[in-house]
């Protein structure tokens, strides 16, 4: 894997480059992880989203924030905002040809919107970033990732409300989220924030019940279930609205080209919209 920074794109905006051999292994242990039959060989067409695994940015322990995720700096892809905590707040996938496994692959990574503002809880900063994947000479899969960063909670601080799922799916499907099904998660894709697989800091720094469920993870599994029901996919996109906590199963339900993720008791922690190939 190489890596390699671009400034000479229009208005100074730095591009960020990466390679992958795109190892097949390293799919078929997340199919395993999910409980699926492993399939991934050299040459096999990967699921959706699996791209996840791939493209890693390993940084030495020095250099990592207090939560396990890359320090922010002015050299760095993401802008520092000056606010400690950060969630996956969404995104949107578009799929133009399908990646595939054991073939060579270069991610073009670069900022697309980063701003602060003051909402009803504090400042808040946002960031969208644009990862392009080509392989072969084609684009084959371009993402915007968004991410919101915010202040720890006061203490007292009352939770938001989440909004409550819909109940009138047409599909639903009950999977669970072990702590070791997180920690692969977390070892799969190079993420080392320590909500996932810290229960310590997860309750007592960033005020979580329990480990948290990856947002990504949960758009995997909503995007499997979108291809099971309506085949190969061209665009995919979704919001996180609510944490699910690893000792909460969940529903994933469809209706439509509707997604979305039921915890237990009743809230929404995620809502997508699936846009089937033509």
């Amino acid at each position: 894997m190489t890596q390699s920074i671009d400034t000479a794109s229009p208005k100074d905006t730095k591009v960020f480059r990466s390679t992958d051999m795109m190892d097949p292994a390293r799919s078929a242990a997340l199919q395993v992880a999910l409980g699926l039959q492993p399939s991934m060989t050299a040459g096999a067409e990967l699921p959706p989203f699996f791209h996840q695994l791939y493209f890693w940015t390993p940084m030495p322990p020095d250099q990592l924030g207090r939560d396990g995720h890359p320090g922010l700096s002015k050299s760095g892809l993401i802008p520092d905002l000056g606010l400690p905590r950060r969630m996956w707040a969404g995104g949107r996938l578009q799929f133009e040809h399908p990646l595939q496994a054991g073939v060579e692959a270069e991610k073009r990574s670069a900022v697309e919107r980063s701003e602060r503002k003051l909402g009803r809880t504090g400042p808040l900063g946002f960031v969208t970033l644009r990862h392009d994947i080509h392989q072969q000479g084609r684009c084959c899969l371009s993402e915007w990732h968004d991410l919101v960063y915010r202040e720890d909670p006061a203490p007292g601080a009352p939770k938001p409300v989440p909004p409550r799922a819909r109940e009138d799916e047409e599909v639903a499907r009950q999977v669970s989220f072990s702590s070791t099904l997180l920690f692969r998660y977390s070892a799969l894709t190079f993420n080392g924030h320590r909500i996932h697989y810290d229960l310590d800091y997860a309750r007592e720094v960033e005020g979580y019940t329990g480990l948290v469920v990856h947002g990504p993870l949960l758009a995997q599994q909503l995007m499997l279930l979108a291809e099971e029901l309506m085949g190969p996919l061209a665009e995919f996109s979704f919001r996180a609205t609510a944490p699910l906590m690893h000792f909460e199963a969940a529903s994933l339900c469809c209706k439509g080209r509707d997604l979305w993720v039921r915890a237990p008791d009743g809230r929404q922690c995620m809502q997508a919209q699936a846009v089937p190939r033509a």
